[in-house]
């Protein structure tokens, strides 16, 4: 359903490192970079996910949050290290999450800026 999703952002060159890095994990990289925004995807794709510089950006509050899939566990344990690595905060650590499924493993962080990300494997 969705093409890609675009974030605002108050310090480009922090969130980008800390994007860079946490995405990687995932198997996504920065597919494009312009003055005042990034984006990033699946390798030799468009973006999926644009990081973009805004003056008074701020995060959603309570209710938002954005699952990235991952392509094994071991990925969603690499995700959430790397977050915190990055100034990130923990929002759940790697486990499973019988509650959605039995095999739904995933793990959340809050980036530097207060986005709530998840990173999911099934």
């Amino acid at each position: 359903m969705l093409h890609h999703l675009s974030i605002g952002v108050r310090d480009l060159a922090s969130a980008t490192g800390f994007y860079d890095a946490v995405l990687e994990t995932l198997g996504f990289e920065r597919v494009w970079t312009d003055p005042d925004a990034v984006g990033y995807g699946p390798p030799g794709e468009g973006d999926k996910l644009a990081v973009v510089a805004r003056q008074g950006a701020a995060a959603p509050g309570a209710g938002f949050h954005l699952a990235l899939e991952a392509p094994d566990r071991a990925a969603v344990d690499a995700f959430h290290a790397t977050a915190l690595a990055k100034g990130g905060t923990d929002d759940g650590p790697p486990g499973l999450r019988p509650q959605y499924s039995p095999t739904y493993y995933a793990a959340f962080v809050v980036d530097p800026e207060g986005w709530k990300l998840e990173a999911v494997h099934r």
